[in-house]
């Protein structure tokens, strides 16, 4: 219990803190991207700390500084964004859902930063989002995206949304498989309880999405069969990998499912 309401407590006062520090940072520097370094480098390790986690990254020779790339990972926990933001020292932007913009100072912040927000109820402007997504990209910027669209609480790798994967298409970008390990376990899904312990990111190869073609269905199952065999060598459950598309307008759930 006390690592619960510890761990709460010092994620709402860093956080307001950091707000004002990202702030301060843009305004100083009237650039946006300023406000990376007090997330990557503050804000993130220490939310970590708070919950007892111990992280532990590899796979970062894989990648080329200065090249922007679509991040895809597997999504198990709350604490994934601050340990992606903490484990990939890159100027990025997450992928996220439209109502985190209203969560207060950590949407205003994502707001201010230009994060990519979508709306998944709404396919016209979730179009619109990835193509604001693909301006980013083409600025420099790298896209981090969960295409499970929701956290599992299996912890098992579930089917992928096709979306984050026309972008990497249409922006003709690298597209970097990822893998987190341990979150799942540290702070569950729906749950408040909070088990300090390891947890592993292994950044992968990047993947030409040139390779093939126009068909999005054989990139997911690339990407997807990547992350899948990296977690079950980092001790995961991996998933199953001819389950590998998710239902339109459905989360967690595979169009197979949904053409039943």
């Amino acid at each position: 219990m006390f690592r619960n309401v510890f761990c709460v407590v010092v994620a709402i006062v860093w956080t307001t803190l950091m707000f004002v520090a990202t702030l301060f940072a843009m305004g100083l520097t009237l650039n946006r991207s300023a406000s990376m370094w007090v997330v990557q480098r503050w804000w993130s390790p220490v939310l970590i700390w708070a919950g007892g986690g111990k992280l532990e990254v590899s796979g970062l020779e894989n990648l080329t500084k200065g090249q922007p790339y679509v991040f895809v990972s597997n999504h198990q926990s709350t604490i994934d964004i601050p340990v992606l933001f903490y484990a990939i020292p890159f100027d990025s932007r997450f992928v996220a859902k439209k109502q985190l913009m209203y969560v207060p100072m950590i949407g205003w912040y994502m707001w201010l930063a230009k994060f990519v927000f979508v709306d998944r109820a709404n396919s016209r402007e979730a179009i619109r989002s990835l193509d604001a997504a693909g301006v980013r990209i083409r600025g420099g910027i790298s896209i981090i995206v969960f295409p499970e669209g929701t956290r599992s609480e299996d912890c098992r790798v579930h089917p992928f949304k096709k979306g984050p994967f026309a972008l990497a298409m249409k922006a003709r970008v690298p597209v970097v498989p990822v893998v987190i390990e341990g979150s799942g376990r540290l702070m569950p899904k729906n749950s408040w309880n909070i088990t300090p312990g390891p947890i592993k990111v292994k950044i992968g190869v990047p993947i030409q999405p040139e390779r093939f073609g126009e068909d999005r269905v054989a990139l997911i199952h690339e990407v997807r069969s990547c992350i899948i065999d990296q977690s079950l060598a980092l001790g995961g459950l991996g998933g199953d990998k001819d389950d590998a598309v998710a239902a339109r307008g459905r989360e967690g759930t595979s169009s197979s499912a949904e053409e039943a």
